[in-house]
């Protein structure tokens, strides 16, 4: 089984919109007992709180639910755990490495390095455009999904 966990700052917006994408991909694969699949965040500020409302409902209108989510932390032991770590952009792998004591299995990524546009999944906290970081999270998550499956 793959451990994938999805990492943001607070586990409101991006991440949690990465892990649903990806659960669903997953499902219509078929390959939903080949994955877990969860989020997280670097930081405290969210933690025990939901989805962001815009997050949730972007999600909606793909038919994607995310329903009870809230926002948890990343530990040192989650590193263990999870065969990758997938970042957002380049503060959120910086705070990832430094939780998890460092990346000495190269298992902490960017999301958007599996696509054909690296850089960082657009952050709508600031840019209020979820439409775009849905975008991202999808074509980040096909292009994860089909490098596992071809790996």
């Amino acid at each position: 089984m793959k451990r994938i966990l999805f990492v943001c700052h607070g586990n409101i917006c991006r991440s949690p919109m990465a892990e649903f994408i990806m659960k669903k991909l997953v499902e219509e694969a078929h390959l939903q007992d080949s994955f877990h699949i969860a989020s997280a965040a670097t930081s405290t500020e969210e933690l025990g709180n939901g989805v962001y409302p815009p997050a949730r409902r972007k999600l909606a209108e793909h038919g994607i639910s995310c329903s009870g989510k809230t926002a948890l932390q990343l530990t040192r032991r989650d590193y263990e755990e999870y065969d990758l770590l997938i970042g957002m952009d380049s503060y959120n792998i910086r705070n990832m490495r430094r939780i998890c004591g460092g990346d000495p299995e190269g298992k902490i990524r960017m999301l958007m390095e599996y696509t054909s546009r690296p850089g960082e999944v657009a952050d709508p906290w600031y840019t209020g455009d979820f439409n775009a970081t849905y975008r991202d999270c999808l074509d980040g998550c096909k292009g994860l999904l089909q490098s596992l499956q071809t790996a």
